[in-house]
């Protein structure tokens, strides 16, 4: 059946939008933290696949205890995914990311580690491992309370305290492991992907047209994606700590010397940054199965999205994002080949129709995509929203 003009631009508009708002909806959080804070943060991917993790706990948690709400299960997934995340992240800044400001590389060296060691524990997570987690965070932070109350700390207290508090909660979850209680050693998810049933009133769609269906999963992304816009904005320039954040970024030192605690906001920018990924996280669960290597699927397409944009620059972003959506499912889709062939030229256009044909799927339409953004770059390497002012000279 042959789609008429307006249905096939719908369809182009909305696909195009909704993945833009898929895109964009991973690239707020790497915005925040890429664009004002100047991290390269590799990590971004695998917090938003524990935004992820998170809702798919959730939804098991209302199908035990609460099956009557399960259509609501989203609604409560989405603030928790974005404290999980949130709270990973300021531990990420706290503990990495603190020490290596103004060094790109090897901030990038970390976070890339710090990646494949939450792709690893999500893989091998099992009631052992958490005992074990929790044992060592209750002997090191105890310990060091204790010394402070004491007026004992020292220098070197912390790092002998963190070895010891490592080998007994090793040797705990080692001996928990060697047990032969299934609830203990069996693995929570394991290396396979895990399925994420949207709620009731999520399934479906809108018809439009005679052949066109609009998804309501696509549509309440779209929609989400549009208040975390509005409330990054409100936050960014209405609120104390939106200012302070808009002035470190603009100049640390100044600020510092006005008294604003830049090391706070550091760590809140990076915490708000990694709790975005995780309600992006949380989002994508909507569309399809997800797994531990969630955040590869996205993370250089949301660094596209960042660096088109213009660094720092959320409107750029959102720009960015929709034109690479809507360029990348033109390409995908086969919806270029087959506009052209309705057209009358016959052969004249044949040698263009079989080279949109070539990419005409997702991998080839991402390598496409990727060779024209680089194009642009060597246009505008600034992307369509350069950064001006005091914050590039400096």
């Amino acid at each position: 059946m042959t789609i008429n003009i307006f249905e096939q631009l719908l369809n182009v508009l909305f696909n195009g939008l909704s993945t833009g708002s898929v895109l964009l909806i991973a690239a707020l959080g790497l915005a925040i933290v890429f664009g004002l804070m100047g991290v390269i943060n590799l990590a971004h991917g695998e917090l938003m696949m524990l935004g992820a993790y998170t809702t798919y706990i959730v939804q098991n948690g209302f199908k035990t205890y609460a099956e009557s709400l399960q259509d609501i299960y989203i609604f409560v997934a989405l603030p928790i995914a974005f404290l999980v995340a949130a709270l990973v992240g300021l531990l990420l800044e706290r503990t990495v990311v603190r020490y290596l400001y103004g060094r790109p590389l090897e901030t990038l060296l970390a976070t890339w580690g710090v990646s494949l060691i939450l792709i690893q524990f999500v893989r091998s997570i099992n009631t052992a491992m958490v005992i074990g987690l929790l044992l060592f965070a209750a002997l090191f932070l105890g310990g060091r309370f204790a010394l402070k109350r004491a007026g004992s700390m020292r220098s070197w207290a912390s790092p002998v305290l963190l070895l010891l508090s490592a080998a007994i909660a090793l040797v705990a979850g080692l001996t928990l492991n060697a047990a032969e209680q299934d609830w203990i050693t069996r693995l929570w998810f394991g290396p396979r992907n895990i399925d994420v049933t949207a709620p009731g009133w999520l399934q479906g769609g809108v018809a439009v047209g005679t052949t066109l269906q609009f998804p309501y999963a696509r549509l309440f992304i779209i929609a989400l994606t549009v208040l975390c816009l509005l409330g990054i904005y409100w936050f960014l320039n209405r609120s104390a700590w939106g200012l302070r954040i808009r002035a470190v970024t603009q100049n640390r030192s100044m600020s510092s010397c006005l008294g604003i605690p830049t090391q706070t906001v550091d760590a809140l920018t990076f915490a708000l940054g990694s709790g975005l990924a995780g309600i992006a996280g949380s989002a994508i669960t909507l569309l399809g199965s997800v797994g531990p290597n969630l955040g590869g699927n996205y993370i250089v397409d949301a660094f596209m999205v960042v660096v088109v944009g213009g660094v720092g620059n959320i409107f750029g972003s959102v720009l960015a994002a929709f034109a690479i959506g809507t360029l990348s499912y033109l390409v995908g889709s086969g919806t270029i080949p087959l506009v052209l062939s309705g057209l009358d030229g016959g052969a004249a256009v044949q040698p263009v129709i079989d080279f949109f044909n070539f990419f005409a799927q997702s991998s080839m339409a991402k390598v496409m995509v990727f060779a024209l953004i680089i194009t642009f770059l060597q246009i505008r390497p600034g992307g369509l929203f350069p950064q001006k002012g005091r914050a590039v000279d400096a």
